[in-house]
């Protein structure tokens, strides 16, 4: 099939990549404007800008979807189907009328579950064992079309969101491919979703990201994997922020007894306290420096037993 694939962030690469790779044609790439990224804050082109470029495939960067410049290129172009991978913009229906097969979004959740913005981050938070990717036809309402197909990936006890991101980043690539193979040669008919097993993925603010060293320990390992990569778990120490990476739960019996937010600081780790037992800080940042491990932030501020992490 004539392709046109929408994406923007490193996610959607792989994705790219297997149909440029396949027997599908890619003959153009929609993705957002060039944006400011990095440490020096320089103008670039999207990861999946930058992978189209280098491979000589048209690239469209439209402002808004709506942009009648860019639907009448699309329809000069008119593709047989036009696969998503977190393309970041919303896409009208003057656009999803051009292709002929549609519009297949790949979602990084088992819909009907986490539809919306942040399906990776909720299934980390929720404690999720199972999640995975589904490919469905793209229509009005937030992803709610009828569903190709799925693929499970256990989410284990370690993975933060960008653990889990990555592996399905790849097995949600080949998901992609086979579902336009089924498309083409006609053998796919898409499932309507269930509306009883909907539920919903609001992008995490940074307001969410923050630790609650008095809830569980369960809560405060949930929230820091979730928000790792972004938008980054934190806490207060001293009135300052203080970045959080992934922390470790300890084992209920033999742990130090701590009040929530409370700190222990030894040559090989640091403990906090929470509601139930206490957890080891991982890497931490503080306002201004680098990340650094722990033991290294607790060797240069030296808490003492009046120290609280948290407001």
């Amino acid at each position: 099939m004539k392709l046109v694939f929408a994406g923007t962030p490193q996610v959607a690469v792989p994705s790219l990549r297997a149909l440029i790779d396949s027997d599908h044609e890619v003959v153009a790439v929609v993705t957002r404007p060039d944006a400011r990224a990095g440490r020096g804050r320089k103008v670039a082109a999207s990861p999946v800008g930058e992978l189209a470029e280098s491979a000589g495939i048209e690239v469209l960067k439209p402002e808004k979807a709506r942009d009648p410049e860019f639907l009448e290129r699309l329809a000069e172009i008119a593709p047989d189907c036009c696969p998503v991978v977190a393309y970041g913009a919303l896409l009208p229906q003057s656009a999803l009328d051009i292709p002929r097969h549609g519009w297949v979004n790949l979602h990084f959740s088992l819909l009907p579950a986490w539809r919306g913005a942040a399906p990776v981050q909720h299934a980390v938070l929720h404690g999720d064992d199972v999640t995975g990717a589904s490919t469905f036809r793209i229509v009005k309402e937030l992803d709610a079309g009828p569903v190709f197909g799925t693929v499970a990936e256990d989410v284990r006890p370690t993975d933060t969101s960008g653990d889990l991101l990555e592996r399905l980043s790849h097995s949600g690539a080949e998901l992609l491919k086979r579902t336009l193979d089924g498309i083409e040669a006609g053998t796919l008919s898409p499932v309507e979703q269930q509306d009883a097993e909907v539920s919903y993925a609001a992008k995490l603010s940074t307001e969410d990201a923050e630790v609650d060293f008095t809830a569980p320990a369960r809560r405060v390992d949930r929230v820091a994997r979730a928000c790792t990569p972004a938008p980054g778990a934190w806490t207060t120490f001293r009135g300052a922020r203080l970045k959080l990476g992934p922390v470790t739960p300890l084992p209920e019996a033999d742990t130090p007894v701590l009040d929530p937010g409370q700190l222990h600081a030894d040559k090989k780790r640091v403990i906090v306290g929470t509601s139930t037992h206490p957890v080891v800080l991982g890497d931490v940042q503080p306002q201004g420096k680098r990340p650094m491990a722990a033991v290294d932030w607790a060797r240069g501020v030296r808490p003492t037993e009046d120290d609280r992490l948290g407001r």
